[in-house]
């Protein structure tokens, strides 16, 4: 059994490596550019009024500046537009530079007509992505920093109405939160630009407080959708380089017809199209400079403030984050566009498809297609070219004189750009009016580039291909060839359409010449999410992709598309098969900040089957023998599906709320949000299925966690035992009854004075001191049994037995003789404590980011106001310090309790996993109603 549980966990441990390693490693490294100062950076505090500093004492607002423009602004009176930047979990004010820095390098090379100020917040660098207590009074501050801003420019002609506001990670969730103050004026703020934010859902909820304030946020944008119609709210996510906030989670949620709301991830971005960590993606140049471009063109020249358009914001934001149609926004002509070239200047193109390049010499130049002929054969037409220096070049035409246009209409807002060039696609059927299209090749200045266009039908340039089915481990494969004809092809990934899906496309290119072509760009598109990546390969090549999803397909019906742009007369051969390291990767990605509950659930069944040999054999069995027999997953699974499908009834619903219970939590692997408010919601999809996985995954962690730990106790004892007497006593380590009420009594104040964890911390050492004293103890009791074996074996020839010398010292024929069962009385103490302690040790890691925040302000507060911890804490304090004298004699003569407890922990650890993989908080209330039962069990 021992053998099968090792070979079992160290699969479990293998499959969770393997993911990790993808989830950390398997994207490549960051090819992010660096933003650098020119000048050294200087941080400006700006004076807060005192009953704000005295409110909020840890906390500060600053404005950054470099060189002559700091200097210029000591006396904080300002001209520019002003930015606010807000750093996120555990970020530093001084984030701000990459931006700062950017836009002021901007401003000098426009001689500073227009310019920004960008302000930051010192938040302290506080941990409120894991303690959500400080939420709240972040975005309090954010208000009265936003009004501090305001009165700087009071003395100006045209001060500004409100502030541009740009937060990292947690810091644009605190942005969105203050329209949920009920004294805040929406018009303070057009604009947010978030970066890396988790507006879905927190990554992890180990206290109340994050879900109460994503709650009230969530429910003020829904209710409010109106009267925030004209609030512009840009989120950028990172990509697949973040593994710290899934791109998922950055989506806004928002009504459809809001176009102001708009959510995109960094690979998707024009002129950037790289991944970004969590980190980076304050300081990615290419990220920076599409958000300092984007403000610039905010701003508007006669008042030098940004726009309160909110159509011309969208323009914009659409511009350098979407589409990038080489047009800025209100570039493209409404009006009828003329042309005088000379005759000689016009060509008319009878053939479908076009291929140009330009010479050296400057020429203007028009190629004509004509439509009339060709409307119904053909549904598309496409054109793409590089380094063209035109902005507009394609019009169609609308009045024709002989072999040339007189007048037309601008069809380039139309373009996007790509990695390796622009490209446009018109569809013939809504260019009614138009009798020719018009391509522009002119080269006023002698660039040099390729023009390639051609006409579409497009059912026959779209294929479908079914991709292999994601448990296929990739022995099946999808194979495609495409002999090019045209410039653009679509592959239409049926099935493609859930995050746990991932793959591994091998694109292969063969050309007979590869003169004058322009290289292949193969774009993996979402029609639901702007989470598009690219890929760029010269011809020929071989290229491999790897395709997930950051988020799954709203409605299952559609499917993602892998377009090929491809170069015309060569051959393309795709072949689609299932990654599985990518796989659990994605896994890992979505569910796994759902491990510590099924580690928990382990630990508890573990106890469980711990419970179960002492009532049948009198002697627990060990941590590892108790996890390889504990792990039966139909005996977890099975109550939850039926209860899922009792939630399916109506009645059964009714009385279900009626009782005031809480939701079943969804795995996030369907919903973009991660939180479900469906009951039924994870019955018929693939989540259920992948609970097994993660229970088994979650039973590795706890298994070598804890052999891990119990090493580290061995070590830690070894070199601890010259320090104290040796004992062969069980009861060494353990405190008298009045002692255990003072301690908790003691731990009680502490925890309500100070801070609960701290308490639970504290508790949780004495239960590791007597661990170690327990292990010093076997270890002497051992020593003394293999030294004096054949004393013992004499006086047993000699009548006195096992029995006479039982759990403690005794003289036997005068000699001091050591029974065999003292010390296997002390091993089934140690075996039972140390269970304990690595469920205590557990419930003090979930609740160690309170203590991690109330030291990091402990300067300013003694109290942690509010505690995640208290007062729910109490019952776990007086469990644990109970439970430092539980002996397996005392569970063995409590046989009532003892079953009640054994039968008991069962439905905890199914009600773990059907309440606590979105509240993990939750997790510390199962494991203090466990703990207290176990108490039951020795003292009743």
């Amino acid at each position: 059994m021992r053998l099968a549980g090792y070979a079992l966990y160290g699969f479990a441990l293998g499959l969770l490596l393997v993911g990790l390693l993808d989830l950390l490693f398997g994207f490549g490294e960051n090819r992010c550019s660096m933003t650098y100062m020119f000048e050294y950076p200087e941080y400006r505090r700006v004076q807060l009024p005192r009953r704000v500093a005295r409110q909020y004492p840890s906390y500060g607002l600053y404005l950054y500046g470099e060189g002559a423009y700091a200097q210029e602004s000591r006396g904080l009176k300002l001209t520019g537009a002003p930015v606010l930047f807000l750093p996120g979990n555990a970020g530093s004010y001084k984030q701000a530079r990459s931006l700062g820095s950017v836009a002021l390098r901007k401003a000098e090379n426009l001689d500073r007509r227009i310019h920004m100020n960008v302000f930051t917040i010192d938040f302290n660098e506080e941990l409120v992505a894991l303690y959500g207590g400080s939420l709240r009074r972040q975005t309090q501050f954010l208000h009265e920093s936003i009004k501090a801003i305001l009165r700087l420019y009071k003395d100006r002609p045209d001060p500004p109405t409100g502030v541009v506001l740009v937060g990292h990670s947690m810091g644009g969730v605190v942005a969105r939160a203050l329209f949920a103050l009920a004294r805040f004026n929406p018009r303070l703020v057009s604009l947010i630009i978030t970066q890396a934010s988790p507006h879905q859902a927190p990554v992890l909820s180990l206290d109340p407080y994050i879900l109460e304030f994503y709650s009230r946020v969530r429910h003020r944008w829904a209710t409010s959708a109106e009267e925030l119609r004209n609030v512009s709210v840009l989120s950028v996510g990172g990509g697949y380089l973040d593994f710290q906030v899934r791109s998922g989670l950055t989506a806004l949620s928002c009504p459809i017809d809001d176009l102001n709301k708009m959510s995109v991830v960094a690979t998707a971005v024009p002129r950037s199209w790289v991944s970004t960590d969590h980190i980076s993606i304050v300081w990615c140049k290419e990220l920076v400079l599409a958000t300092v471009r984007a403000f610039f063109d905010l701003i508007e020249p006669e008042t030098g403030q940004f726009t309160e358009s909110p159509e011309k914001r969208m323009s914009v934001l659409n511009y350098h984050f979407f589409r990038h149609p080489v047009l800025k926004p209100g570039g493209a002509q409404d009006d009828p566009i003329t042309f005088s070239a000379p005759p000689e200047a016009w060509k008319e193109v009878n053939t479908l498809r076009l291929f140009y390049s330009a010479p050296k010499e400057a020429q203007v130049k028009h190629f004509l297609f004509a439509l009339s002929s060709r409307r119904k054969a053909y549904s598309h037409f496409h054109c793409r070219s590089n380094n063209m220096e035109m902005t507009s070049w394609l019009y169609g035409c609308t009045q024709m004189s002989g072999s040339m246009c007189v007048q037309a209409v601008d069809l380039s807002s139309q373009t996007e750009l790509l990695p390796a060039y622009k490209a446009v696609t018109v569809k013939i059927s809504e260019l009614l009016s138009v009798s020719h299209l018009i391509i522009d090749a002119s080269n006023p200045s002698g660039a040099q580039f390729v023009v390639e266009c051609e006409l579409q039908r497009e059912e026959s340039l779209t294929v479908s291909v079914q991709v292999p089915h994601v448990l296929s481990f990739g022995l099946t494969v999808s194979d495609i060839s495409i002999n090019s004809s045209g410039l653009l092809h679509t592959l239409q990934l049926q099935d493609f359409h859930q995050v746990y899906q991932a793959f591994r496309i091998t694109i292969t290119s063969h050309c007979k010449t590869t003169k004058d072509r322009l290289p292949s760009v193969y774009r993996l598109r979402v029609p639901w999410f702007h989470e598009d990546s690219f890929d760029t390969a010269s011809i020929p090549s071989v290229s491999e992709i790897y395709s997930m999803l950051h988020s799954s397909s709203p409605d299952n019906a559609s499917s993602a598309l892998l377009q090929l742009h491809t170069a015309p007369n060569c051959q393309y051969k795709v072949s689609i098969r299932t990654s599985f390291p990518k796989v659990l990767g994605q896994i890992l990605r979505f569910c796994g900040p759902v491990l510590p509950v099924y580690s928990a659930v382990v630990l508890l069944l573990m106890i469980r089957t711990q419970l179960s040999s002492i009532k049948r054999s009198g002697h627990p069995v060990g941590i590892q023998e108790g996890m390889s027999k504990s792990l039966q997953l139909h005996i977890l699974e099975l109550p939850i599906l039926l209860l899922l499908l009792l939630l399916r009834q109506s009645w059964f619903q009714d009385v279900w709320f009626s009782l005031g219970l809480p939701a079943v939590d969804a795995l996030p692997l369907n919903s973009v949000e991660g939180l479900s408010q469906d009951p039924t919601a994870s019955v018929q999809e693939w989540p259920r299925l992948v609970s097994p996985l993660l229970c088994v995954l979650g039973a590795s962690i706890a298994f070598w966690g804890s052999t891990v730990l119990r090493v580290f106790v061995s070590f830690l004892s070894f070199f601890l035992a010259p320090l104290h007497r040796p004992s062969v006593s069980r009861d060494c380590g353990t405190l008298r009854l009045h002692s255990q009420i003072l301690l908790i009594i003691f731990l009680s104040v502490l925890g309500g004075v100070t801070c609960g964890a701290l308490a639970l911390m504290l508790s949780s050492l004495l239960h590791f001191y007597r661990v170690l004293r327990l292990q010093m103890t076997e270890r002497s009791l051992s020593h003394m049994l293999n030294l004096a074996p054949q004393k013992v074996s004499q006086n047993s020839e000699n009548g006195f037995g096992a029995s006479d010398c039982h759990s403690k010292v005794k003289e036997c024929n005068g000699s001091p003789l050591l029974s065999e069962s003292v010390l296997q009385d002390v091993r089934d103490d140690l075996q039972l404590h140390f269970s304990l302690f690595t469920l205590l040790t557990f419930t003090m890691m979930l609740s160690f980011p309170s203590l991690l925040h109330w030291k990091h302000n402990l300067r300013y507060w003694i109290h942690l106001d509010p505690d995640p911890c208290w007062p729910h804490i109490v019952p776990l304090l007086i469990s644990s310090v109970l439970l430092i004298g539980c002996k397996t004699d005392h569970l063995l003569r409590s046989k009532l309790m003892l079953n009640l407890t054994r039968h008991l922990l069962l439905p905890l650890c199914v009600g773990m996993l059907a309440f606590c993989p979105l509240h993990i908080y939750r997790v510390t209330y199962f494991l203090s109603t466990a703990l207290t039962l176990l108490v039951c069990s020795c003292y009743f």
